[in-house]
């Protein structure tokens, strides 16, 4: 850690607080609004409106990081988030629930392109290795809050909230104090004009469209794999088991893994990675049972572990450093759509049988390697650096 300047150390550890806080709460959120006597449908409407407000608004996160500057954008979103969890401590009703959904989705927006756009823009050279550190730390905050959430929930749902807006009301004064105060990168022109150029990016727009097929997969962790288990254990416990493989063996490979392939050429160790997520899925089609799931489990996490850290690398590097927030804006709002009709399409095959749909995420993942692939052989992943690129 001590390679990297303090702003990215605490960026790194900022991001397990962020998970811990956030995990520790969101996943007992339809619980809590079961018990204040709300019908699953709109239960389901206060979560949809929360991804929403995440997800659709990515890019207008990523353009504030460019205009305001990552550490205003970073600073918004902690504090944000405080207030829309402080919201599900404060009241029952669906307004308020709806208001603190509302918020807590749009902090996310804010603060996570700028996060990634203030690392690789301040850690330089180090990127790589900040990134997989980044996912680590990511990790182990997945793994923490859901543990600490549980033993809050002993006490009562707003004990949990409490704690958890207090986790970002105490990173946003941390960040207040220690992040430097980056100038805007971006003036002059219009947001439009902004977005035009990174979606006028034909490389770029190909990088996304075949990396989004990273997130879907990812998402079976959430989806497919734990029905898969819970169907050859016939136990709703054993999907912990799943999380615990995941995170552990990134806890333990991560760092390792990304300094054995960091010196090798971009494209062909993302497509081994994505491959690997794949090809994972052809264990439970041809082999169900836990065993096989398992397997399943450690092999997208191995493949993320590959590819992760050197995706969050190339981004930044398809547009000057004025434009770092919004490319990943613009990734991560066409990764979300992606991973949103990724689950609905496995969701629907799953339906015909476990089998088909582990193949169709092994599909999913040959097909993407197979276009990353295609634009490393023709040069689109190694763009002509513009002016103040950070490399």
């Amino acid at each position: 850690m001590n390679r990297f300047a303090l702003p990215v150390r605490l960026l790194l550890v900022n991001q397990f607080a962020v998970n811990t806080g956030f995990y520790l709460l969101i996943p007992y959120l339809a619980t809590h609004l079961g018990a204040l006597g709300m019908s699953a449908a709109v239960i389901g409407v206060v979560l949809g409106v929360r991804t929403l407000s995440q997800q659709g608004l990515f890019l207008v996160g990523g353009t504030v990081s460019d205009r305001l500057g990552p550490r205003a954008a970073i600073l918004a979103g902690c504090g944000l988030r405080a207030v829309g969890f402080g919201l599900f401590a404060m009241g029952d009703s669906l307004a308020v629930v709806l208001a603190a959904s509302v918020l807590s989705g749009l902090a996310g927006a804010l603060f996570n392109p700028a996060v990634r756009a203030y690392i690789a823009l301040e850690a330089g050279a180090a990127r790589t290795e900040a990134f997989a550190r980044f996912n680590v730390y990511a990790q182990a905050g997945a793994l923490f809050g859901p543990v600490l959430g549980s033993v809050l929930l002993l006490w009562d749902f707003r004990v949990s909230a409490v704690v958890a807006a207090g986790i970002f009301a105490v990173l946003t004064v941390a960040q207040a104090v220690v992040l430097p105060a980056r100038p805007a990168a971006r003036r002059g022109g219009s947001v439009l004009g902004d977005w035009r150029e990174c979606l006028a990016n034909r490389r770029f727009v190909a990088f996304t469209c075949v990396l989004s097929g990273m997130f879907v997969l990812q998402n079976q962790l959430y989806l497919l794999l734990p029905i898969q288990a819970q169907q050859a254990t016939g136990s709703a416990g054993v999907v912990a088991v799943l999380f615990v493989v995941s995170t552990v063996a990134t806890l333990l490979l991560q760092v390792r893994i990304t300094r054995l392939l960091s010196k090798r050429a971009r494209g062909p160790v993302i497509a081994a990675g994505l491959a690997v997520m794949g090809a994972g899925f052809a264990v439970p089609a041809l082999w169900p049972g836990l065993v096989a799931v398992l397997v399943a489990t450690l092999a997208l996490a191995v493949g993320v572990m590959i590819a992760h850290p050197l995706v969050y690398d190339l981004i930044p590097s398809f547009g000057p450093d004025s434009l770092a927030g919004t490319h990943f804006g613009v990734f991560y709002l066409g990764s979300g759509l992606a991973a949103a009709l990724g689950n609905t399409a496995i969701g629907w095959v799953s339906g015909f049988g476990q089998r088909l749909a582990s193949l169709l995420c092994l599909a999913v993942g040959l097909v993407c390697a197979a276009g990353v692939a295609w634009l490393h052989r023709r040069g689109a992943l190694t763009p002509a650096q513009p002016q103040g690129v950070v490399r």
